[in-house]
Formats: C-alpha cells, structure tokens, sequence
C-alpha cells in the first residue's frame, strides 16, 4: 500500500480510540448526513464484519451517529452523540449483521423522515478514509474527502457531455467521475469529484439541464 502523507500513516485528529473504527465510521454518517440534506428523524444502522463485533467497544456507533448530527471526527461531542441524538428525537436502531462482506468495515445506514428515506452502504478503509459504495441501490465510489457533486438523471444520450460542459464552462476541474445506472435506459447516477467547492449557480444550470432529475453537493 502506497501512502501520499504521513496523516495517512497516523490519521486524522479525532475522537478515540480507533481511526477506521471511529473517525471512519464519523465520515460514513457525515456523508449519509449531507447526501440527506437536514438531519434525519430515525436512523437503523447496520454493521458488518469488524464493525459488527467491536462496534460497542471501539465507540462505532456513537461516531456514525454523531456524523448523522454533523460532528466532526475531532467533535468531543461525539462522546454523547447517541444520547444527544435521542434527546432532539431522533430513533436510532442497531443491527449486527452476520452476511460476509468484501470489506471487515462496512456499515449500511437507512435514515429518513416525513419528508423521505436514504439507504447507503460506507466502509471504512483505514486512516479515518471512508469509501461510499453504494447510494440508493447505485453502486459508486465516492472518498467524502473531496468536494464533489451527485446527479440522478434519466440513462438519455448527451446527458453526460452536458453536464461536463458546464463544469468545463465554469474552470471546474473533474478529479474523479463514475457513472452507475441499474437498467439501461432507465434513472442513472452521475458521481464526480471536483479540486473546489462548486458555487449554487452551477447546481442551478446542472438542475435546469434535459434529463437531469435531482442534483446533490458535497462540500469540502
């Protein structure tokens, strides 16, 4: 395994004991959180492999329910997330899953509300870096540790290139871009990563664009 930096060594600065089993897990709910847009009512949160055996011990799941409340993985209000969660009201349910899968840390997190659900899949790959690999049934590879920008659209000709157009019209760099659909012809996901924060106004022309039907941004 290759490292860019010493902070992939030693981790990130965070609330203890573990940083793929803390920090990682904190990522996994950050990004359920911002993916979802407000913060969710209930959330059922299942662990596997690792996750599913240490979860208690490790702090796991005070850490992916303390990214559900917008923490950051060196917030001490981590500690006592699960309890500040409940107290504004939100039902939160853990599942210790027994099914194999390809990573030891991986988490899947269905949260929602009255106004809608989001079902996403996380695993932790070490160093407090996270993978999501799944979004809705989409399968996707996204780091969280970018910005970047998530477009549902219909499977149509050009939808791509017109997307990409107005990112290159703006001066946005494209560092990373995967496109994940579940029928041909049918709803697609667009998964890109960008070098800088991109601006409303471009979420704006992206959301006025033929076939485009919903538009998400991740911030740095």
């Amino acid at each position: 395994m290759k490292y860019k930096s010493v902070f992939d060594i030693i981790g990130p600065v965070m609330i203890g004991p573990s940083s793929s089993h803390t920090a990682g897990a904190a990522r996994i709910g950050r990004v359920a959180r911002s993916l979802f847009g407000r913060e969710p009512k209930w959330a059922t949160i299942s662990f596997y492999g690792s996750f599913a055996k240490t979860y208690k011990g490790h702090g796991t799941d005070v850490a992916m329910v303390g990214g559900l409340l917008d923490f950051d993985t060196y917030d001490e209000r981590i500690i006592k997330a699960i309890e500040i969660a409940k107290n504004s009201g939100m039902k939160i349910k853990f599942i210790e899953e027994e099914a194999i899968t390809d990573h030891p840390n991986t988490a899947r997190v269905l949260i929602g509300d009255d106004k809608g659900e989001q079902e996403l899949v996380g695993i932790s790959i070490g160093g407090g870096k996270i993978e999501i690999i799944e979004l809705n049934g989409f399968e996707l590879k996204l780091s969280g540790h970018h910005p970047a920008i998530l477009v549902v659209h219909n499977d149509r000709h050009g939808a791509i290139a017109a997307v990409s157009n107005i990112l290159a019209n703006e001066e946005i760099n494209i560092g990373h871009m995967e496109v994940s659909r579940k029928e041909k012809g049918k709803m697609a996901l667009m998964t890109i990563e960008v070098d800088h924060n991109i601006g409303d106004h471009v979420i704006t022309q992206l959301e006025q664009l033929p076939n485009v039907l919903q538009v998400t941004k991740i911030v740095d």
